[in-house]
């Protein structure tokens, strides 16, 4: 074997470790510790392995028909995508993995008693991210249970999709999962949009203006697909969906205003610990009681108990980061006259900028 030959090899192996490396520092956020990685990287490889592209399955006889029909409806939604959305035309969503179980990670988010501010994880190319995943259901919940000896607040949360950034479209891109393929058109348009969303702008160390952009995309471009392409029937269950997911985030919002509040208000200094922790015992147990008002006025749905059941600082402010700034990047899209290019270029240019600097330029737009 020639010395050239050689160092050819070397280096592709080194692109295949960096960018897996880059992988285990995406939506997974761990430290850099080998086990970790470890788990990371192996997981990411287990699931690329188990994708096959879509006219692959749509060809299969074994396919069953209801998951073609998905499979077909997710290829119309991708093209919607590129061609209306103007998001990326690359390998990602083409190919399609049957996983075997509930959720692709589950992500650990932590926080002090009287706070919520999440612990964060730091990596030398995304930045800090304040979760860290696991593929693997028991990994996460024994971080979990480390992380509550400390006396932090811990939840732990399946997460059905996750992006590599376009990093890894050279082996695929990230592939439609079993987790959310069966999703409702509308919330499987949501998914995929918003996934996406984060191959155009990602700005290093900054989850709350990452997931408020990718929300925003996702909420915007939803509604456009069901507009133009849904049935009476799917817009009916989307707008139904939509208003119940608009109370409960409009609930949780005003808990964290109210929590905030007690952490962080000036008076609070001055309160001893057992005060506020019993003010935000009271708060909580509020937050509780109108959710249950909120869902007799539903008849019933239940498809937020799991989260109230498992609603701390941790839960508050995880979803902090993906609801805070979507109202100054959807007022930044109208000011942009609905353009989705120059929408998309306002917000690199925003990201260029330090985190206070473009936070307070969003709030600015609201």
């Amino acid at each position: 074997m020639s010395w050239t030959l050689s160092c050819k090899r070397l280096s592709a192996r080194l692109k295949v470790l960096v960018a897996l490396a880059a992988v285990a520092s995406l939506s997974l956020a761990g430290c850099s510790t080998a086990g970790y990685y470890w788990q990371s990287v192996s997981g990411h490889l287990s699931l690329m392995n188990a994708a096959r592209p879509v006219g692959d399955w749509l060809a299969d006889a074994q396919t069953p028909e209801p998951l073609k029909a998905r499979l077909a409806m997710s290829q119309r939604i991708r093209s919607f995508a590129v061609a209306e959305l103007k998001l990326p035309d690359n390998p990602s969503y083409q190919r399609y993995a049957d996983l075997r179980r509930s959720a692709v990670v589950w992500n650990v988010v932590a926080a002090p008693e009287l706070s919520l501010r999440l612990k964060t994880w730091c990596f030398p190319v995304v930045g800090c991210v304040g979760y860290r995943g696991y593929f693997n259901e028991q990994d996460a919940r024994a971080e979990a249970a480390q992380l509550a000896a400390q006396g932090l607040e811990v939840s732990v949360y399946g997460v059905p999709a996750y992006s590599t950034l376009g990093w890894m479209n050279w082996a695929g891109g990230d592939p439609l999962l079993s987790t959310f393929i069966h999703y409702p058109e509308g919330e499987l348009a949501r998914l995929v949009f918003h996934e996406l969303a984060h191959q155009v702008v990602y700005a290093a160390g900054d989850t709350m203006f990452n997931e408020s952009f990718a929300t925003a995309v996702e909420r915007l471009g939803s509604q456009r697909w069901l507009a133009a392409h849904a049935s009476d029937a799917a817009r009916h269950h989307y707008q139904q969906f939509e208003q119940r997911r608009q109370a409960f985030k409009a609930l949780a919002l005003a808990t964290r205003r109210e929590l905030t509040d007690i952490y962080e208000s000036k008076e609070a200094p001055a309160l001893s610990v057992p005060a506020r922790v019993a003010m935000k015992n009271i708060a909580m147990q509020n937050f509780r009681d109108r959710y249950a008002d909120l869902k007799a006025s539903w008849g019933g749905f239940a498809g937020y108990d799991p989260w109230v059941a498992r609603a701390n600082n941790a839960a508050f402010g995880t979803q902090a980061a993906y609801d805070e700034l979507v109202p100054g990047f959807e007022a930044l899209f109208a000011r942009e006259g609905g353009d989705w290019q120059r929408f998309y270029d306002a917000v690199k240019r925003l990201a260029e900028l330090p985190q206070v600097q473009r936070h307070q330029a969003l709030k600015a737009n609201e």
